[in-house]
């Protein structure tokens, strides 16, 4: 059962209906589901099919690629010495199919593209030279190392630059698709658990589809990422493999993001990994960024050599917190780790990962979706001589076109929120100090986010705008 993916699906079907030939990427994250939304999507109606082999040298490539052709109808099909001897044989099938489009689907493209082997140019030369000229042919690829489709195949500057005609980008599910995806599978779970289940695994239907009926969502996680051969133990390592082909300095990177909340400059970075800067860190934070690992941001009245990177992957920061401190290897350390200290800062962080993720349903549950806006954090550190300031951190302002800024602060809670004297000092003092020291002219209003929403009276009455839980479910 395909959930969501509505019009990704419907792009894919309008393929079919083309009056040419028509080549399109589908990228996204590993584990996101791009093979089921194509394989559903076309069902019997793939003319030809084939998955690279992870690690194989150019001889296992073609072979493979052979028994893929000859599954296609090609009986006799001797073995190509090369790439490009491989796709004229593919030509020679597609010219013998009957179906009225020929739709070819290849999966895992990057690891077809072994050292040497002008995997590329070959691939290039049997879209330029030969399908395109026609009408009939749809060539679907994709592939779990989006950095290399990106690069080779949507920004190549060579002989298939510009040659894609279309381009789908398949996001994580949402809140409410993970929502629908637990219904069908009768998970029973409630939406708190959900929203826990999403902070930790984020919206990656692979990794959802190891939650078992019948058991709690603590139970879950201890099997999955705790026992001995849990689905989800050696996940971190075969995720960062699977998408570059040399992942040491990606990780190093992502492990120094893991330490800082709001994330650090690029010059931060270099400072905590011992990193050269060169081409090479330029590229890995570039391919991080691409995967959606991490993401660039410039915080509201600052230039651009001011930008942060800061770690957005759920599964990364759950590993970095939980997985990877499990030293005593206990098959039990998710349960025992509820509401400790570590638990709770975790979850608060989580929590703001998932509302940043979540922003339509945020500017929709505040009621101007239909508004020009833009997110942004922002921060205020005092000069070292000002003993009489203190720095301010908003992790998400809402830039609105219509004389507003949201102030948002994400808070999660087992129930609904209060707000102490304490708590209520502080919102003040960072809605101050932003509009003295941004010389804003808009409204600035304090936005809660939270699980449950504010608990009546005292110094909830003061907070312009709530949204909950229930908003971020919400199907915008």
């Amino acid at each position: 059962m395909l959930i969501g993916r509505k019009q990704e699906k419907q792009d894919l079907l309008d393929l079919l209906e083309s009056d040419q030939s028509e080549f399109v990427a589908v990228y996204g994250r590993r584990r996101v589901g791009k093979t089921y939304l194509i394989r559903e999507t076309f069902n019997n109606r793939l003319a030809f099919q084939h998955t690279g082999i992870l690690d194989a040298s150019l001889q296992e490539q073609l072979e493979e690629f052979r028994q893929s052709l000859k599954s296609a109808g090609y009986r006799k099909c001797p073995l190509p010495t090369n790439w490009h001897e491989a796709f004229h044989l593919l030509a020679e099938v597609l010219e013998k199919s009957k179906a009225e489009k020929k739709v070819v689907f290849i999966d895992e493209l990057p690891w077809m593209d072994t050292p040497n082997s002008n995997f590329v140019r070959a691939l290039d030369h049997f879209w330029n030279g030969w399908a395109s000229a026609r009408k009939d042919i749809v060539v679907v690829v994709c592939g779990s190392a989006t950095s290399w489709i990106i690069s080779k195949i949507i920004m190549n500057y060579g002989g298939l630059h510009n040659r894609l005609t279309r381009q789908i980008y398949l996001r994580p599910f949402t809140l409410a698709e993970c929502e629908q995806y637990s219904q069908s599978r009768k998970l029973g779970f409630t939406r708190r658990q959900i929203l826990e289940a999403y902070m930790a695994l984020g919206g990656i239907p692979y990794y959802w589809s190891f939650l078992k009926k019948g058991q709690s969502l603590a139970q879950n996680f201890d099997r999955m990422f705790f026992s001995e051969h849990g689905e989800m133990t050696r996940e971190f390592d075969a995720l960062y493999a699977s998408l570059f082909r040399h992942p040491e300095p990606h990780i190093t990177v992502i492990k120094a993001l893991s330490t800082k909340k709001s994330g650090l400059m690029r010059s931060e970075i270099l400072d905590m990994t011992n990193l050269n800067d060169n081409t090479t860190f330029l590229k890995t934070l570039k391919e991080l960024e691409q995967c959606g690992f991490i993401r660039k941001y410039t915080c509201l009245g600052k230039v651009s050599k001011d930008a942060l990177y800061q770690l957005m992957d759920n599964f990364t920061l759950f590993y970095f917190k939980f997985v990877q401190e499990n030293r005593n290897q206990n098959p039990h350390f998710w349960t025992s780790s509820l509401n400790t200290p570590v638990y709770n800062t975790w979850s608060g962080l989580a929590f703001e990962r998932v509302c940043l993720q979540h922003l339509p349903q945020i500017k929709a549950a505040l009621g101007f979706s239909a508004v020009i806006s833009s997110a942004h954090s922002w921060t205020f550190k005092p000069k070292p001589d000002d003993k009489d300031s203190t720095g301010v951190q908003i992790d998400l302002l809402i830039d609105r076109n219509d004389g507003i800024v949201n102030l948002c602060e994400m808070k999660y809670a087992n129930d609904t929120y209060t707000i102490d004297k304490e708590e209520d000092r502080k919102l003040r003092h960072r809605q101050s100090v932003f509009v003295r020291e941004s010389k804003t002219k808009k409204a600035v209003q304090l936005t809660m986010i939270t699980t449950y929403g504010l608990a009546q009276g005292g110094y909830a009455d003061d907070i312009q705008n709530q949204v909950t839980m229930e908003d971020l479910f919400k199907d915008v």
